[in-house]
């Protein structure tokens, strides 16, 4: 077990095919953990490990391994670059001390990329970016490097410039050290040579060192001072000052290769080592108080402090059952302890410890402040879910994840396979937070809600091939919402004798639209003369509950806020369950009254299109009720921005490929609900 200091917490994050699992792929060979180097393209690839993954070329799930590079321990996550799958990249960046963004060297900055940059910025995470693929045709570094200044807002500063480009690329240049770097490819990369940077980039090379100097001397007072004052400074004391950066999320640092052609993946893990931040560097890690929601509690990245770890992701495993994996913030514990869960108060004895290498594993004894193992056989943990010493409990925030937008029937081809089913079906829920199944109670029918087409079609095929289900499924739908559109004030009573007891209760509501985008809220403003503080919470969860049906089609109400505003107790008399019935039915009442309105998820889309099909993509997009946000050149291709309604969209993928001979992609991502136009 390395030292917390020496440990580095860090994913792979990009848009979908920029080459995070083949990268991830060098970096265990270079390390010694892979005898042999899989590709993605043959099915061979260790991290991508589902037979869906190997079938279609593409990463599905997170997957967690452990790697040591110059004394230190890194535990690298590779998550998926297509956007339905966005809630494995959100956990992962949840739980993770950096990352590496990679960016194509062709294409420079794509759509999916800024996405998941985002959910990086959301959490925090600092970063350094890699320049991939600069093999290719239509490679051009510095190229990309602008366009993540201009697309990501990142502080992007060159570390590195490519020894020349597409085929001619044969290695790097290292700025602060003022080197080349050349790789051997009878060797895979293994061996390379060191020697003086090419003469012909001597102008060039002075240019982006002053750039790099620039930019690092501004984020550090005494380096500033010495330059100022003429001092030479060293190439350590600017690498110190690097790391400051970059663990403050001042710069960015940009470094390039080649992963499928094995040039530059050395240099990028000691930029790892070097620049991203470990635990310790993270700093104290905030909670909640379990019992006071409102009082923050720390915890320091340490093994002398009391156990405490988030479970960020959890896994049904062919050997080991039910399998958990967490990150441990602080503390330690070892085999056959027991800890809390603080999120429901259960408790659990732990049986076993995993350091995960991919779908391989070693059992451990122990785990401290900084790892991230996997725990099999925890029964009541759900993702997001903090576990923590018993004497000392503690809970962290949990993860906000994508809502599912689009829903399909579903049904097992034998009746004596639908139990089966609907364990399965649970089974899949506890491992994806984005995937849900209700069972329509008029029809009997299951309804199965995820993020796009291919997340359910995952589903389905994951059915038929982890647990032998064969299913009939229905057409993709919309989950559409409801909401109110004006202010209504609604007054109830329930005044009834139930059971040999009077239950009287009696409120009076305000129902009212909210941001769009906000949710739904509870504000009491009643007087507590009124109605007293007991039942308040009661009140709060049935009007909440309420609104899982709204009056038009029955979809869940969104964006509404309910605001208890008066009514009366009566002694001895008022009841829980009188205030529940009272306020569901004012609620209701109200919701019919406020104008509901229907709204439907709305995507952001764009499409990557030769000139010549520029204008049938619009007229296209035009005639699905998108609304055409931008047009603007991308390398040799154009590209156009619409927000469209997801209703529109379904097949969309098979009639831009017919329009545009097959020339044109595209990539589309949540952005809102909005009114339907039904």
């Amino acid at each position: 077990m390395s030292s917390v200091q020496q440990l580095r917490n860090i994913g792979i994050i990009a848009h979908i095919d920029a080459g995070k699992t083949t990268t991830t792929e060098r970096v265990l060979f270079y390390s010694g953990m892979l005898r042999k180097i899989g590709e993605v393209d043959e099915g061979t690839a260790v991290m991508d490990y589902m037979v869906q993954e190997k079938e279609r070329g593409i990463t599905i799930t997170s997957a967690a391994t452990t790697c040591f590079w110059k004394g230190c321990q890194i535990n690298i996550i590779d998550t998926p670059g297509h956007v339905d799958f966005t809630a494995e990249v959100q956990r992962s960046l949840r739980v993770l001390d950096g990352t590496v963004c990679l960016i194509c060297g062709v294409a420079g900055v794509q759509p999916q990329t800024e996405t998941v940059w985002r959910q990086a910025e959301q959490y925090s995470v600092p970063a350094i970016a890699f320049v991939n693929k600069m093999d290719r045709i239509g490679a051009d570094f510095l190229k990309a490097v602008a366009s993540i200044r201009e697309k990501l807002g990142g502080n992007a500063v060159a570390m590195q410039l490519p020894i020349g480009a597409e085929d001619g690329f044969r290695g790097i240049v290292d700025l602060l050290e003022n080197k080349a770097v050349y790789f051997d490819e009878d060797s895979q990369g293994v061996n390379f040579s060191i020697d003086v940077p090419p003469v012909n980039m001597a102008d060039e090379i002075i240019e982006c060192r002053d750039k790099l100097l620039d930019a690092v001397i501004e984020t550090d007072d005494a380096l500033l001072e010495a330059y100022l004052a003429g001092e030479e400074i060293e190439t350590q004391e600017i690498k110190r000052a690097v790391r400051a950066a970059v663990i403050s999320r001042k710069i960015l640092p940009v470094f390039c290769g080649s992963s499928f052609k094995n040039k530059g993946v050395q240099p990028l893990l000691d930029a790892i080592v070097d620049y991203l931040p470990s635990p310790i560097d993270k700093g104290l890690i905030t909670g909640f108080d379990t019992e006071h929601h409102d009082k923050h509690l720390v915890r320091k990245p340490q093994q002398d402090e009391p156990f405490s770890a988030l479970a960020f992701k959890v896994q049904t495993d062919p050997f080991v059952g039910k399998l958990t994996y967490v990150r441990v913030y602080s503390g330690a514990v070892r085999v056959g302890e027991q800890i809390l869960n603080a999120t429901n108060g259960k408790k659990e004895r732990l049986g076993k410890l995993l350091r995960m290498f991919a779908n391989k594993r070693e059992e451990i004894s122990e785990i401290n402040a900084g790892e991230i193992v996997g725990i099999p056989g925890l029964r009541f943990v759900r993702t997001g879910d903090t576990l923590c010493a018993s004497a000392h409990p503690i809970l962290y925030e949990k993860i906000d994840f994508a809502r599912p937008v689009i829903n399909q029937s579903i049904e097992a081809k034998t009746l004596a396979e639908q139990d089966k089913l609907l364990d399965a079906l649970q089974k899949m829920v506890d491992e994806d937070p984005t995937f849900e199944f209700t069972i329509d109670k008029e029809s009997g029918q299951i309804i199965i809600s995820g993020v796009g087409e291919l997340h359910l079609e995952i589903i389905v095929d994951r059915l038929s091939r982890e647990y032998n289900i064969h299913t009939r499924v229905g057409k993709p739908q919309v989950a559409y919402r409801e909401t109110v559109t004006e202010v209504v004030v609604e007054e109830k009573t329930f005044d009834r004798q139930q059971g040999n007891k009077n239950q009287y209760g009696h409120v009076i509501i305000e129902i009212a639209p909210n941001e769009r985008g906000k949710g739904n809220e509870f504000e009491n403003r009643s007087n507590s003369a009124d109605i007293p503080l007991q039942f308040v919470d009661a009140i709060r969860q049935s009007a909440i509950e309420t609104l899982a049906v709204g009056p038009i089609a029955g979809y869940p109400l969104v964006d509404v806020i309910v605001r208890l505003i008066g009514g009366s107790t009566e002694k001895d008399v008022s009841t829980e369950l009188a205030y529940r019935i009272a306020v569901s039915m004012a609620v209701r009442e109200g919701c019919r009254k406020a104008v509901p309105t229907t709204l439907e998820p709305i995507f952001n889309v764009e499409v990557l299109t030769p000139e010549e099909y520029v204008g049938d993509v619009i007229a296209d997009l035009g005639a699905r009720g998108g609304r055409i946000e931008g047009i603007f050149q991308k390398n040799a291709l154009q590209a156009v921005i619409a927000e469209t309604p997801l209703s529109k969209l379904f097949g969309y993928v098979t009639q831009l490929r017919s329009m545009t001979q097959g020339r044109a992609s595209y990539t589309m991502t949540f952005t809102k609900y909005d009114t339907a136009s039904m």
